[in-house]
């Protein structure tokens, strides 16, 4: 299993400037339901509400939103919780966001940008800052100016919730993929994704170099990470 001693640095097909609209519809779509069934917004919602407290009133800003879908799920619970929440979500593509600010349950609470998150200077600086399968579309480099942005522009702290490359990840991913996704993005960017992941140690790293040190790494199921990071109170 030595090939996944390293990241792979391939690149993804979602993340080229040609693909149609409704491709990326499709992946979203699948992309939320693998979530769904796999864990990944229950993931979301424990670096959430771990960073919110007991607070009633709070700001989330969600860099690389996609389809918006861990947002929805931030603001049902919210909801559900009589917590009141203002959600920004930002990514680098026009058709996400569109298709992202559709959504009945974000209309009305939701702030939209289009733009590189690096790019963003916020008026007034949101509470919580995450990322969901976002930063393994990056290098380790830029990685560490990530961590400092997000450290920079948040007021409680940010949490990132991505893959954990492991081969049996990988290869479960891959088989379950080839067997019932409809999203040739999905067959193909799904396992390259956990190649693409990260391991423990690594994640300790980029902090280090960030210079960032009240952090805590949690293993999650399946294959991934939480990792959350709080501002001193």
């Amino acid at each position: 299993m030595s090939r996944f001693t390293n990241r792979s640095y391939q690149k993804e097909l979602l993340d080229g400037n040609d693909i149609p609209f409704a491709d990326i519809r499709t992946n979203m779509q699948e992309l939320n339901t693998i979530n769904t069934i796999l864990g990944g917004h229950a993931i979301t919602l424990q670096g959430f509400r771990k960073l919110i407290g007991d607070r009633k009133k709070i700001s989330v800003c969600e860099i690389g939103c996609g389809g918006g879908d861990n947002l929805v799920a931030i603001v049902n619970w919210c909801k559900k919780n009589k917590i009141e929440v203002h959600c920004t979500g930002i990514d680098l593509k026009m058709e996400c966001i569109e298709f992202a600010s559709q959504k009945e349950v974000l209309k009305g609470n939701t702030h939209w940008i289009v733009n590189n998150y690096a790019e963003v200077e916020f008026a007034e600086r949101p509470d919580i800052i995450f990322s969901s399968l976002f930063c393994h579309h990056f290098t380790n480099e830029s990685l560490v100016d990530q961590l400092r942005w997000m450290e920079q522009n948040s007021r409680i702290g940010f949490f990132i919730n991505d893959l954990h490359r492991h081969w049996l990840a990988y290869h479960s991913i891959r088989i379950l993929t080839q067997l019932f996704s409809k999203s040739f993005l999905v067959k193909n960017d799904a396992p390259l994704s956990v190649a693409r992941g990260f391991v423990k140690n690594e994640w300790a790293t980029f902090f280090q170099y960030a210079g960032i040190w009240n952090f805590q790494i949690q293993w999650k199921w399946a294959f991934r990470h939480l990792i959350i990071y709080q501002h001193a109170q």
